[in-house]
């Protein structure tokens, strides 16, 4: 019998999130280890927040919604408040129920914005690694170490000359009589028309097209109106220079899970000067020995010997020619395991046969999934509280795999 395609609306609705979830969806064990570790930060949410004054949104609600729209590639705040509005799995991993009213686009990111500015973002990855579940599954002597470019929010033409210092001008101190007025020039005894013609406006454009070639430009000189710490700056001899930030990962070799976020302006050494600050916050003070490994960009003779001091074996990937890594380190089969663990950190091609496809592998699955390939977000602060979100979903998106193992 044919059915009928009829609406009918019921008065009275009995809707259970939680049974509306399958019991074996992957976000199931996500969002359990989250709730944990969000507990765990309580005292810490108490510092940020007053005691007093009109509720804020709750911040394990602006944390799970900062993750699953990192995790689903939601591109904007105003994006997920719509598609919070009908997606019950997004209303359940938050903590909303099913009649409780979706916030104001603009009211949650300021609301975020609060966290953004904060060390939240560091203690909340700290909570998850310190979890039951995942503390097993680390390596607490095997690690890898990589930066990758973040592109700002501000555009190539927005890098302009700073402003130079006004030179003092000699005498005429704050109790000195004012100057004479220059005396008037006498005024040209041609008469001019009442009326002069009136010119045609010349069109003008928003995105004016702007030629810099033979300009000279160097961070010295010139800095970016829109966000001014960002930095003009080309990782490779063949790409361009593009205005950006470099976020640095340490990663634990035994499944590739991301223990150490740091965001910098991007230099030439930031990647070495960062590797060494995430290393003693790891393991402050560690006499056990530990092994780092990293590619070529960190083969110099400074780093090297600031690892050696520090306990760490340096298994850094050789210099063809002027190398800080002797046969001192390769001749270990682990300066060999450690060269192919690293690769874990950037995207690569799978050697399987089996597996021809492209492997997402924590900057790659950050820059294509998550939001930083160019974050919308200004200063150096800020992009680093992002980076280190996203290294945290990048970590749960594994999760599942792993637990089930």
């Amino acid at each position: 019998m044919r059915g009928t395609d009829e609406t009918s609306g019921s008065l009275f609705s009995y809707v259970d999130l939680e049974e509306r979830i399958p019991a074996r969806h992957s976000l199931r064990k996500i969002r359990r280890v989250v709730n944990d570790a969000l507990a765990s930060m309580d005292a810490e949410f108490d510092r940020v927040y007053a005691a007093d004054g009109r509720p804020s949104i709750a911040p394990e609600r602006l944390l799970r919604a900062s993750l699953i729209q990192i995790l689903f590639s939601v591109r904007s705040e105003r994006q997920l408040m719509e598609q919070m509005q009908y997606n019950l799995l997004f209303r359940w991993f938050v903590g909303l129920g099913i009649d409780d009213p979706v916030w104001v686009a603009t009211v949650f990111s300021k609301n975020r914005d609060r966290l953004l500015t904060t060390d939240i973002a560091q203690k909340f990855l700290a909570a998850i690694l310190a979890h039951r579940e995942i503390a097993p599954l680390l390596s607490d002597e095997h690690f890898s170490v990589d930066g990758t470019l973040i592109k700002a929010w501000a555009s190539v033409k927005s890098f302009q000359p700073k402003p130079e210092q006004e030179a003092a001008e000699p005498g005429g101190g704050p109790d000195d009589p004012p100057a004479p007025p220059p005396a008037a020039e006498a005024e040209p005894t041609e008469t001019k028309p009442e009326t002069a013609p009136m010119t045609p406006p010349k069109p003008r454009t928003r995105n004016a097209e702007v030629d810099f070639r033979g300009q000279k430009r160097s961070n010295a000189t010139h800095a970016s109106v829109t966000d001014p710490e960002a930095r003009l700056y080309k990782k490779s001899p063949g790409a361009g220079a593009v205005l950006c930030f470099m976020g640095h990962t340490l990663m634990e070799n035994r499944h590739g899970l991301v223990v150490q976020t740091e965001v910098t302006q991007a230099d030439g050494h930031a990647e070495r000067k960062a590797a060494l600050d995430m290393v003693h916050r790891h393991s402050p003070g560690s006499t056990r020995r530990l092994t780092l490994g990293a590619d070529k960009a960190y083969d110099a003779e400074e780093f090297v010997q600031e690892l050696r001091q520090a306990c760490v074996t340096p298994h850094v990937a050789q210099k063809a020619r002027f190398s800080a890594i002797d046969g001192r380190t390769t001749r270990h089969e682990g300066y060999a395991l450690s060269q192919r663990c690293r690769k874990k950190i950037d995207l690569r091609r799978g050697n399987d046969p089996l597996d021809r496809c492209l492997i997402l592998l924590t900057f790659g699955w950050a820059k294509t999934v998550g939001p930083m390939a160019q974050t919308m977000l200004r200063g150096v602060k800020r992009v680093g509280a992002q980076f280190t979100f996203t290294m945290a979903a990048c970590n749960f998106a594994r999760l599942p795999r792993l637990l089930a193992a």
